[in-house]
């Protein structure tokens, strides 16, 4: 039964108007609302006209949604590029009582983007007759610009009483769903995707080739590709996973495009894979010719069984239960390396409540609902009215496929007609978790560099196997597959600068060592170098690299745990966040001066280019920097052995046999695994270390001690 809850602004919504209403039938002015009873609600959503145009080329990609009670009951498909969408989708939705309106909102989809809103409206259930078919007419309105035309749209109702029978048995359910099941699981399966290549797609640019991507969506769930320049054969080789929420399967919807700079991106075509139609557990190849244009795209799709990921309540918990937690321990002792090496560990968040939060609302107070994601996983919890000190207490479990990954936890404030204000984050790397542990984070602003209002209560497991999650480390880290767009930043153009400047220094005054070496400005310094040279000259042997490196992390380690760290905060790249956090809060407030920066695309891009090399470029140094500083033992440890099994085989075998099975691996991998994703460990190593913008990030914020979990308990006692 869906929950009532207060609403919003609704004396700023729009009225309905209806056509072709019978006179004769019962109405529910009749209906005593004292004693609601269950009511069906079957609903035909056949088209819009003159919807508003929110896109550059004058043209919306227009859906609808469905909301009763602050729930989202239907979506509806997208229909691209046309202001007068023709949609034909039926929604059955069962109602506890017609108090509630339904609320009808359309949006403009954008990927990769917020998606726009083009207007609301809302159906007043109580004016509706039983059992006899209306055709409604809304008209779209804005509650913050009520006097905009957004257009309107055509809808087909039938309201009917669920009475006996039927509503004994749907409470019946509803009792047994909400007091037995009270773990209910997110996802039916995963649908794992390798986007392979492109053959003879459209030429769009005036060269005749095309800087082709694609785009794939399966309900609320989006991924872009990379960008291909200058071909009609591209060759992707991406592979990313989407969760299949429908037992029958979906249907996958797959656009291809032409990166344009400065200008709107060029359709190329689009094709659809239904996933009802192929069996499970067995990997499929497709190729899908695109509809609309020219050309195929090549794909690998295989549906797997579901992933443990859950919400529950508090008094659910799987490691409270003595069978479900040696279940898990089983899954992921030693004993079962190599069995399914994509599931890592297990992870279990308990949201517990947030005290102290921001007043988003003109009342003084907020909605706060949390977020809680790691990678593409995402799920959230329910909203708490009125309130800035909330309590949740809900258990999340996700599978863990990567031990590196980040847990963030962002707490928003619902809003009916926009979309929701954000009140804080807190991110917390998995290796980092203390098991068991009640703890109070102090919650950051978006960029992660600084406190704001409010702190959150997470008690937080990890159960892992860290012989498979080393085995993880050396395969590509998965992407997100919704990333802020990049934009361009003065500040930012200057962190990176100022970030590769130092590590290029590290190299030069090493450089400038050396040299001085040579020309003697040091004696007894030079003296020691040539006898040193000499002697690695003479009796050089290939391990000694590795076996150099291998001595550097461990004089490295005994320097932290005898108290010698010689790592230091690093307060410059604290102090450039936070400069770069002042510049984003003024561009909030002077949007209108972003005028002269959106004009000017093709040169924003090249600086957003040279931004991103030098982001590249500096992360790439640091990241070498922490693997020896020790800042992720585990990483370090991970490279300790890696080091010490090269020192070994250099060691007993001969070179040439090294590099001729490295050799032969390398012409042979694509005649043995024809649709392998091109890797290269090393670098994949590297990417799970953090830069030092991350290591800032990541920081955990001490909490004011008046925000205890104990002093709370005595102020509440007294």
């Amino acid at each position: 039964m869906l929950d009532s809850c207060k609403l919003k602004s609704a004396c700023n919504l729009p009225l309905i108007y209806c056509k072709k209403i019978n006179t004769s039938g019962t109405s529910n002015a009749d209906v005593p609302l004292a004693d609601p009873g269950m009511y069906q609600l079957d609903i035909t959503l056949r088209r819009g006209q003159s919807l508003a145009a929110r896109d550059r080329g004058g043209t919306s990609d227009p859906y609808v949604k469905f909301k009763i009670g602050g729930k989202e009951v239907f979506r509806s498909k997208i229909i691209y590029k046309n202001l007068n969408p023709v949609w034909e989708e039926k929604a059955c939705i069962l109602v506890g009582h017609l108090r509630e309106p339904l609320y009808v909102k359309v949006f403009d989809y954008d990927f990769g983007l917020q998606d726009d809103f083009m207007g609301s409206a809302f159906l007043d259930l109580t004016q509706l007759e039983l059992n006899r078919p209306i055709d409604v007419t809304l008209t779209l309105k804005d509650p913050h610009y009520p006097d905009h035309d957004l257009g309107i749209i055509l809808l087909s109702v039938i309201l009917t009483p669920k009475e006996g029978e039927h509503r004994d048995v749907f409470q019946t359910q509803s009792l047994r769903l909400s007091d037995v099941h009270r773990k209910s699981h997110l996802w039916r399966g995963i649908v794992s995707i390798t986007l392979i290549e492109g053959r003879d797609l459209k030429a769009m640019d005036s060269n005749g080739l095309s800087d082709p991507y694609v785009k794939f969506r399966l309900g609320h769930q989006k991924y872009k590709s990379k960008i291909m320049p200058k071909t009609l054969n591209p060759q992707w080789r991406e592979q990313f996973d989407f969760h299949l929420y429908e037992e029958r399967g979906g249907i996958i919807d797959i656009t291809a495009w032409d990166k344009d700079a400065g200008k709107r991106d060029d359709f190329i075509g689009r094709c659809q894979v239904d996933l009802s139609g192929l069996s499970r557990e067995q990997t499929h190849k497709l190729e899908l010719q695109l509809e609309e244009g020219e050309g195929h795209l090549v794909l690998l799709v295989t549906l797997t069984a579901s992933a443990t990921v859950s919400i529950a309540d508090l008094s659910v918990n799987s490691l409270e239960d003595q069978k479900e937690r040696e279940e898990i321990l089983k899954r992921y002792s030693p004993l079962r390396i190599f069995h399914n090496l994509k599931d890592v560990g297990f992870l279990q968040v308990k949201v517990i409540r947030a005290e102290g939060l921001m007043a988003a609302d003109v009342t003084g107070k907020s909605d706060p609902f949390c977020v809680v994601e790691l990678n593409n996983d995402r799920l959230l919890t329910h909203t708490v009215y009125k309130n800035l000190n909330p309590e949740w207490n809900k258990v999340f479990t996700f599978n863990i496929k990567d031990i590196h990954s980040v847990l963030e936890v962002t707490v928003y404030d619902e809003d009916r007609d926009r979309s929701a204000d954000f009140l804080g984050r807190v991110a917390i790397p998995l290796l980092s978790i203390q098991n068991g542990e009640q703890k109070a984070y102090v919650l950051k602003n978006k960029q992660l560099t600084g406190p704001t209002k409010g702190v959150i209560y997470l008690e937080i497991d990890v159960i892992f196997n860290a012989v498979k999650a080393s085995l993880r480390t050396l395969i590509p880290k998965e992407q997100k597959y919704i990333e802020e767009e990049n934009r361009l930043s003065k500040q930012l153009l200057l962190r990176n600068f100022i970030r590769t400047k130092r590590c290029v220094m590290v190299l030069i005054n090493a450089a400038y060592y050396v040299n001085s070496c040579f020309d003697w400005d040091s004696p007894p310094r030079s003296l020691a170098a040539f006898v040193l040279f000499l002697f690695v000259v003479w009796n050089f042997e290939l391990y000694m690299i590795p076996l150099v490196l291998l001595l550097l992390l461990t004089l490295n380690y005994f320097l932290i745990i005898s108290g010698k760290d010689n790592r230091q905060r690093d307060t410059v790249v604290e102090d450039m966040l936070e400069d770069e956090e002042e510049e984003d809060d003024r561009d909030d407030k002077d949007s209108e001066k972003k005028g002269f920066i959106n004009k000017i695309y093709a040169i924003q891009e090249v600086c957003i280019s040279v931004q991103n090399i030098l982001d590249e470029v500096a992360s790439f140094g640091e990241r070498i920097k922490n693997t020896f500083n020790w800042t992720v033992p585990f990483l370090s440890w991970l490279a300790i052995v890696a080091l010490c099994v090269f020192t070994v085989i250099l060691y007993f075998i001969p070179l040439r046999y090294i590099v001729l099975v490295w050799g032969i691996n390398k012409f042979t991998k694509k005649l043995r695994c024809p649709y392998a994703i091109d890797n290269n460990e090393l670098l994949d190593f590297l990417s799970r270390v953090p830069s030092d913008v991350q290591v800032v990030q990541y920081q955990e914020l001490k909490p004011d001690p008046s925000h205890s979990p104990s002093k709370r308990k005595k102020n509440n006692l007294g």
